[in-house]
């Protein structure tokens, strides 16, 4: 049995609690959670922290088999050129990608991350998310313009598929973005994916994506020319809002990655789609396009927001907290507690797994971490906060 205390705790369950003591099991569950009003009594084996603790992170997008790709990419170099790079160079020495995962899944588990919604194109990461000490919901990423290949990317990810559930592995099939989908190829997948409890799309994480499904123009456009993709008949999807409402399946939960360019029209067309989850990005969105989520709009449009680290190849860190600290840095009106919420409790909800992660409350196993370095008196990150573990 343990017992945790510090100037304040945010439980997700209402207010920060001041000098509240948490206590729990040795493997993490928690017992109970005392409202001290601010003066917590001497108790055998109790922890008292300075900062604020918190559950542990849920990571709402991430790449883990790109790890191997860290500092391969340059920075703002853009979406389209962005994905030639990663086409041209992401094959490589099976043994260094599971390397690489390993120490990145070690590294995010240290970083507090307890739950990791992951994307995958091989089975290459499925071990080392059966040792690991965070739990994954594994999305199989399906993608190709070409009509006439479309069945053929339904049997290549139904062989992952299979592989995952031999091994017990939670996973749903995903499209990778409404621009590297045919409409063929989106109407098998939502055949395919009628019973996802979780799904998720890249959504207009680039300015061009509007011309390319509208017509076929503009940088995109011109990357697939240059690449040799463009099919003999090109069919696509006519906007982001035709790909979430009638497109992509309406079971679940679906999240939304990225939404860097995403207007005030687009928000409220897609939002007739029930349990929508908005995903940021931001340090990821700032090493591709140099450019941020406008997070004052999806707040005004009532978007419910999760946190995400997109992969190495376009990230310096799998880490929550820096996530975090850059949104605090490009919105100072932002508290400690309403950060907290994305990228807990509400990342939680978004994979289905709110009855254990997310909340610090009695019965739940959701990881607990110590905010330090932070201005408690305005209840904000600071540029040197950081994250440190305890359960």
């Amino acid at each position: 049995m343990k017992r945790f205390s510090a100037q304040y705790i945010i439980t997700n369950s209402g207010t920060p609690l001041k000098r509240a003591v948490i206590t729990s099991e040795d493997d993490g569950t928690i017992l109970s959670i005392e409202d001290t009003s601010g003066i917590p009594e001497e108790k055998h084996s109790m922890e008292f922290h300075n900062g604020i603790i918190i559950p542990g992170f849920v990571n709402s997008h991430c790449h883990l088999e790109l790890s191997h790709m860290k500092d391969s990419i340059a920075q703002g170099c853009g979406v389209e050129s962005f994905i030639d790079q990663v086409r041209n160079t992401r094959d490589y020495n099976n043994e260094n990608i599971i390397t690489s995962a390993y120490s990145a899944d070690d590294n995010m588990y240290k970083e507090g991350v307890v739950l990791c919604a992951d994307i995958c194109n091989t089975s290459l990461s499925f071990n080392i998310k059966k040792e690991s000490r965070i739990r994954y919901i594994n999305l199989l990423e399906v993608f190709g313009i070409d009509p006439e290949k479309a069945s053929c990317r339904i049997d290549e990810i139904a062989k992952i598929a299979e592989i995952a559930k031999e091994m017990n592995l939670p996973f749903s099939v995903v499209p990778h973005s409404a621009y590297s989908i045919s409409l063929s190829l989106f109407r098998l997948l939502r055949n395919n994916s009628e019973n996802n409890k979780v799904t998720s799309i890249h959504f207009m994480e680039t300015a061009g994506e509007k011309a390319f499904l509208e017509n076929h123009s503009g940088p995109l456009m011109n990357s697939y020319e240059q690449s040799g993709l463009i099919p003999s008949r090109l069919e696509t999807v006519k906007s982001h809002t035709d790909a979430i409402l009638n497109e992509m399946t309406l079971a679940g939960k679906l999240i939304l990655v990225h939404n860097t360019f995403v207007d005030r029209d687009t928000i409220r067309m897609v939002k007739e789609r029930k349990n929508l989850f908005w995903c940021l990005c931001p340090n990821s969105n700032i090493y591709i396009e140099n450019e941020i989520p406008p997070l004052d709009l999806l707040i005004e449009e009532g978007c419910e927001i999760v946190i995400g680290t997109d992969s190495l190849a376009s990230n310096n860190k799998l880490s929550i907290i820096e996530e975090l600290k850059t949104l605090q840095v490009n919105f100072p009106s932002l508290s400690i507690e309403e950060l907290t919420r994305w990228a807990t409790v509400n990342g939680a909800k978004a994979l289905g797994e709110e009855d254990r992660f997310g909340k610090i409350e009695t019965g739940k196993k959701p990881g607990l971490l110590l905010l330090q370095n932070v201005d408690l008196l305005n209840m904000k990150l600071l540029p040197d906060s950081f994250v440190t573990r305890l359960i």
